[in-house]
């Protein structure tokens, strides 16, 4: 059976939706959970395929911060194997910093619901196409990265122009979260740190508002993520079956 090695920082930002999709798929999932062990050096080649997970620390901190250098090393390893990896939110400033490209804050923090713009070049992307050209995503970051150089920019807000890359024909970065479902909003809205965020950030939508557009827009996004999310599994393959031996017939 073919496993996908998924990093996770935080216990408050799992897979999401994303984690019945890939067990229908028949895949493995072998979490790296750096929140329990900050220190692991995660080996790749076993794996067919690497999902790098959001979290609240950025690119910057990776002084002091070691589990952020030794995932970079291993996003590094697995593009050299040419295996599939996604990378959401930290994860995808995390990709396009091993490809060279600069992290830093954005002038104004997402937090909620906010319009995606799809590039030309999202529109006719294997991965990204099922998304509407214009789709309200949920998004909770205040750093960005910018567009590798090596890479497709596929997608962007008004107010971070940089949303999601393509680096190659299997290596996807996206800012937004295409993972979420209402529970796990809520979730969020619950954890101290992050309503401290929201509180802080003086946005327009506060926990109120949120929740009045989960409800209108939580839908439309799951069905559109699940389309999205299989096109990226249609990359890392179907799954090894093991090999069923012959019984033995003793004489």
């Amino acid at each position: 059976m073919s496993r996908l090695l998924v990093f996770q920082h935080v216990a408050a930002e799992p897979l999401g939706t994303l984690d019945p999709l890939i067990r229908a798929r028949g895949h493995r999932i072998s979490f790296k959970n750096f929140e329990r062990e900050p220190d692991a050096v995660p080996q790749v080649d076993r794996y067919r395929g690497l999902i790098v997970l959001g979290g609240p620390m950025n690119v910057q901190d990776h002084p002091h911060r070691a589990h952020l250098r030794h995932e970079m090393r291993a996003i590094e390893q697995m593009l050299a194997q040419g295996k599939p990896v996604l990378g959401i939110c930290l994860g995808a400033q995390l990709l396009a910093h091993v490809l060279g490209a600069p992290v830093q804050r954005n002038p104004v923090k997402e937090i909620g619901w906010y319009e995606l713009h799809k590039t030309a070049a999202g529109a006719s992307d294997p991965v990204l196409a099922p998304l509407q050209a214009r789709s309200t995503v949920f998004q909770w970051h205040g750093c960005r990265f910018d567009i590798p150089r090596s890479a497709v920019h596929l997608a962007s807000s008004a107010d971070c122009a940089q949303q999601a890359f393509r680096h190659g024909d299997n290596a996807y970065g996206f800012q937004f979260h295409l993972e979420m479902d209402e529970r796990l909003i809520e979730r969020w809205l619950a954890t101290p740190a992050y309503r401290d965020e929201l509180a802080g950030a003086g946005l327009a939508q506060d926990e109120h508002a949120i929740r009045a557009q989960t409800r209108q827009h939580i839908a439309g996004l799951q069905q559109q993520a699940a389309a999205v999310f299989n096109n990226f599994l249609d990359l890392v393959g179907q799954p090894q079956r093991r090999r069923t031996l012959p019984s033995r017939e003793w004489v």
